[in-house]
């Protein structure tokens, strides 16, 4: 622990602002050295550093209990601040995380002493807002779905790999089959890594879905083998195999956590007819049971999306009052900037999270959906384009997920046909109203049939 000359703090101002939070302490955390700033009176020395090992944040904590402090804040920085929050929430503090945007101090103020100084003041007046943060088994549920996600990712870069060796040796694979990574690309890497060179002996490896002859797939195996690229070719498919490996095993301590989450829904109890056998890991199942609904019957919205927004949002919805509030935390809401009464501008804000990236992929895939959704999408497509359609559906998807989460409604599709029906009556009241203030009358035209 180090002490900060007074010389280096600030000295004390009033803003006239009644203070909400007194016992308030701010921190401006680092890789190597945290500093702490404690409200003035409270110790000789108000700002003092801390180390960043687990003994030194000890310290802090128990330095902070002397100074009386009740509510410590700090900024959301890289992920230094995981280990000191929690270090701190088992001391019985109120730890506050924010935005570093809000945070922004004016010209001058940036020095460590001055930025604890700063956080501590705003903390004092109650002029910072706490991030979310979910529950300790969403949490839990978040770190393993992202490390498959990492998993995912470093398979697909082997994958990649593969395929730019075989282009290098000429072997066109690829050009005859949709995927090298299924059963007959996969089977014929592995003869190709285990000494075989014969195209006709690897092309009788093909399934029998594979559309492509043998007599192509043959064709497709004439290249140039050369060592070096068989070798990287070996290398690539080993560590493939591994990611798979760990995928599984990720997906197996997914499966046990979600055993243990809380159920919103009553299990479904097996008949006498049916052999009561352990049920197989089913996703969807486990989803259902947390959330209380069955959110993939949202067009748009597969498991995996489902499994990305829990994970990152959690199941209770009532962390926001309204749809509004959770759509504006996704980022989906118009961000409005007025000046002198004129909009100045009117993008979204610029939010960084999985949640809605996955609500705008969920928006996307609905361009060929034969639902309600799907015909909404394109219309707005047609009218907005691509961009703003995309951000619409997704405001207009996460709205949906809220309702049906917070209130535990089933969503039912009503199909095109009834989207289409209701949209050309609110086009005909619409024009009615247009043709009644213009003193016109719109007189239908009867359908020709035939």
């Amino acid at each position: 622990m180090a002490k900060v000359s007074k010389a280096k703090t600030k000295k004390e101002w009033d803003e006239g602002l009644p203070a909400l939070n007194r016992n308030a302490a701010g921190i401006d955390v680092g890789n190597a050295e945290h500093y702490v700033a404690v409200p003035a009176g409270r110790d000789p020395e108000p700002v003092q550093s801390f180390g960043s090992f687990t003994a030194d944040l000890h310290r802090m904590a128990q330095w902070l209990k002397a100074c009386g402090v009740e509510t410590v804040v700090m900024q959301a920085t890289g992920v230094y601040w995981i280990a000191l929050f929690q270090i701190l929430e088992s001391y019985g503090f109120q730890v506050n995380v924010v935005n570093a945007r809000h945070t922004k101090t004016l010209p001058g103020r940036k020095t460590d002493v001055l930025e604890c100084q700063w956080l501590q003041k705003l903390h004092t007046f109650g002029l910072l807002n706490n991030s979310f943060r979910p529950t300790e088994e969403i949490q839990v549920l978040r770190t393993y779905l992202r490390q498959r996600e990492n998993l995912v990712a470093a398979g697909s870069t082997c994958i990649q790999h593969m395929q730019k060796t075989l282009t290098q040796m000429n072997v066109q694979l690829a050009n005859v089959i949709s995927d090298i990574s299924g059963v007959t690309g996969m089977a014929i890497l592995r003869a190709i890594v285990a000494g075989e060179r014969d195209p006709v002996r690897l092309s009788t490896l093909k399934h029998n879905r594979v559309r492509a002859s043998r007599r192509e797939i043959a064709r497709s195996l004439e290249g140039n083998w050369r060592e070096e690229l068989l070798f990287v070719l070996e290398q690539s498919l080993e560590l493939y195999d591994l990611y798979v490996l760990k995928i599984a095993v990720c997906d197996q301590r997914i499966e046990r956590h979600l055993k243990t989450m809380a159920s919103k829904q009553e299990p479904v109890q097996a008949s006498d007819a049916t052999p009561k056998q352990e049920p197989r890991f089913s996703l969807k199942d486990h989803l259902c049971r947390i959330t209380g609904v069955d959110l993939t019957k949202v067009a748009g919205l597969q498991v995996q999306t489902v499994q990305t927004i829990i994970s990152e949002v959690g199941v209770d919805m009532s962390r926001w009052n309204t749809e509004k509030q959770f759509a504006s935390w996704l980022g989906l809401c118009p961000d409005n900037r007025i000046s002198g009464g004129k909009i100045l501008k009117s993008g979204t804000r610029q939010v960084v999270n999985r949640a809605a990236t996955a609500l705008r992929l969920a928006a996307w895939s609905l361009i060929r959906s034969q639902s309600a959704l799907g015909a909404n999408f394109r219309r707005l497509r047609s009218k907005l384009g691509a961009p703003k359609a995309i951000t619409a559906m997704a405001h207009k998807l996460a709205r949906l997920i809220y309702r049906m989460m917070k209130f535990g409604t089933e969503y039912v599709d009503k199909g095109m046909a009834a989207y289409e029906s209701r949209y050309r009556q609110q086009q005909m009241k619409w024009l009615s109203k247009q043709a009644a203030s213009l003193n016109l009358q719109l007189i239908p035209v009867p359908e020709v049939t035939g």
